[in-house]
C-alpha cells in the first residue's frame, strides 16, 4: 500500500456504514455486481435479481407540495422490479412512515399518461440499520420481511415488501461464519477493521469488494470525500452514544429527586415509595427527550457543516425548517 496514502497507518478498507462507502460499494454501475450479489441474498429466492439499471435518486413528487425524497440508491431489475436501498445509520422518529413514504415515489412513477390498467411493478424498500428498533430488541431476529396482509396473516398484495437488517444484532466473529448472508453482514460491520482479506472471504464477488474498497487506491478526490464521511459518520455516533448517556443520567438524578420529595409529601412509606418510582420513571422519560432532541440539534449542526441541504437534514432528524434554519443563520 502507498505509504503517502495519509490513511497508511490506519485502516486498509473503507467502512462502509459511511454514506462515501455505501454508494461506493452498491451505488456506481462499475461495482453493480455487488449490490447485485447483496441483493440476492437478502432477497427470497423466487425474487433472484440477475442485473440492475440505476435511476435518479432524487424524486421530486407529483406537485410542489410533495416534500424531496433522496434515496441512498434506487435501481430497477431487467424485469421491472425496483429497489430502494437505505442505509440508516442513527433511529430517527417516525422511521417506519418514512419508508412507507418513500416507497410511494417509485410505484407513482409508473402511472402511465392515458389509458392505464393499474398494472404494478413490484417495490422493494431494503433497509441497512445500525441500530435496533425498540420493539424488536428482546428478539434475536435480525432480518425483518414485512409484507401486506390480511387478518388471518396470508399474504393480501405480494408486489410490496420492506426488508430491514438491524446490523447491531450480528455478533458472529470471522470464524463462524456459515453462510453467504453472514459474510455480507460480517463486511458491513467490521471491513474497515481488516488488514487483509481473511479466508473465509476469499470468493470472487469477495475479491472484487476488496479491491474497490482499499483507500490506497482512491485518487486524491475520492480520499478527501471518504475523510469527510468517515468524520460524519463518527461525530454522528459520538453524538448519539454521548447524548443517550447524559440523557438517561439526568433522567436518573432528576427522577431520584422528584421520588424523595413526592415521597414526603404522602407521609406514609408505601407513598414515599410510590412516589419515587413515578418520579424516577417521568424524569427518566424528560432525560431521554431532552436527550434525543440535543442530539437531533448536534446532527443537525454536523449536517449544515457537510454541506446538507435543508430538505436532507429534516429528514434525517425531524426537526421542522425553521429551526434548521435558526441553526443555519445562528
Amino acid at each position: 500500500m502507498s505509504t503517502t496514502n495519509r490513511y497508511s497507518n490506519q485502516e486498509r478498507y473503507i467502512n462502509l456504514l459511511t454514506d462515501f462507502g455505501f454508494k461506493r460499494l452498491f451505488g456506481t454501475e462499475p461495482n453493480k455486481e455487488l449490490l447485485i450479489d447483496f441483493l440476492n441474498v437478502i432477497l427470497p429466492a423466487k425474487h433472484k435479481v440477475q442485473d440492475v439499471s440505476y435511476k435518479n435518486n432524487e424524486n421530486l413528487g407529483n406537485t410542489p407540495l410533495d416534500r424531496k425524497a433522496i434515496f441512498d440508491i434506487y435501481c430497477q431489475s431487467t424485469t421491472g422490479e425496483k429497489f430502494i436501498v437505505e442505509l440508516q445509520k442513527a433511529k430517527q422518529n417516525y422511521f417506519k412512515d418514512r419508508s412507507v413514504y418513500y416507497a410511494t415515489f417509485p410505484i407513482q412513477e409508473q402511472a402511465l399518461k392515458g389509458e392505464w390498467n393499474y398494472k404494478l411493478s413490484s417495490v422493494y424498500t431494503i433497509g441497512i440499520l445500525d441500530f435496533i428498533f425498540d420493539d424488536h430488541k428482546e428478539e434475536e431476529t435480525l432480518l425483518h420481511t414485512v409484507e401486506l396482509k390480511n387478518q388471518k396473516g396470508k399474504v393480501f398484495y405480494d408486489k410490496l415488501k420492506f426488508i430491514y437488517v438491524e446490523l447491531p444484532k450480528f455478533t458472529k466473529t470471522v470464524d463462524q461464519l456459515e453462510s453467504h448472508f453472514d459474510k455480507w453482514l460480517f463486511l458491513l460491520k467490521h471491513l474497515s477493521d481488516l488488514e487483509a482479506p481473511p479466508e473465509a472471504l476469499q470468493e470472487v464477488v469477495f475479491d472484487r469488494l476488496f479491491e474497490v474498497s482499499e483507500i490506497s487506491n482512491f485518487s486524491a478526490v475520492e480520499q478527501e470525500a471518504y475523510e469527510n464521511s468517515l468524520k460524519y459518520y463518527r461525530d454522528l455516533q459520538n453524538v448519539v452514544a454521548t447524548s443517550r448517556e447524559e440523557g438517561i443520567e439526568e433522567g436518573r438524578q432528576e427522577g431520584f429527586e422528584r421520588g424523595k420529595q413526592e415521597g414526603r409529601e404522602q407521609g406514609r412509606q408505601e407513598g414515599r415509595e410510590e412516589g419515587r418510582q413515578e418520579g424516577r420513571q417521568e424524569g427518566r422519560e424528560e432525560g431521554k427527550q431532552e436527550g434525543r432532541e440535543q442530539t437531533k440539534i448536534e446532527i443537525a449542526s454536523s449536517c449544515i457543516q457537510q454541506g446538507l441541504d435543508t430538505e436532507t437534514i429534516m429528514a434525517i432528524t425531524q426537526l421542522s425548517r425553521e429551526d434548521i434554519e435558526a441553526l443555519r443563520v445562528g
